[in-house]
C-alpha cells in the first residue's frame, strides 16, 4: 500500500536549503519515492490550516519504504545540513489499499 511523506517548511536560509534539496532529492530517489507536489502554490480553501511557506508531498511504495528513506544515513546526512537551513514539520500518511 502507497504512503505518502508530507513536508512543511519554512525555509530561514535558502542558500543552505539548496543543499538539504539536493541531497533528500538523492535520498529520495534511492528509496523509490516519487515527488506529488513540491513547493507549488497552496491556497487553504477551509478551516485552520495555515498556509505553508514550502509544501512536499512524497509517494513511496510502502510506510516500512519511507521510514527506511527517513532514517537512512543518507537522508540523515540531509537533515543534519537542513538543521540551520528550514524550520520542518514532516508526517507520514498511508494510502487507500489498491
Amino acid at each position: 500500500m502507497a504512503a505518502y511523506l508530507l513536508a512543511e517548511a519554512k525555509v530561514t536560509d535558502p542558500v543552505a536549503y539548496e543543499t538539504y534539496k539536493q541531497l533528500a532529492q538523492a535520498a529520495i530517489a534511492k528509496y523509490g519515492g516519487r515527488y506529488c507536489a513540491r513547493g507549488g502554490r497552496s491556497e487553504v480553501l477551509e478551516g485552520g490550516w495555515s498556509k505553508p511557506g514550502r509544501l512536499v508531498i512524497v509517494e513511496f511504495d510502502s510506510l516500512e519504504q519511507v521510514k527506511k528513506f527517513y532514517h537512512s544515513p543518507e537522508y540523515q546526512e540531509a537533515k543534519t545540513l537542513r538543521k540551520d537551513a528550514a524550520e520542518m514539520n514532516i508526517l507520514v500518511v498511508e494510502g487507500l489499499p489498491t
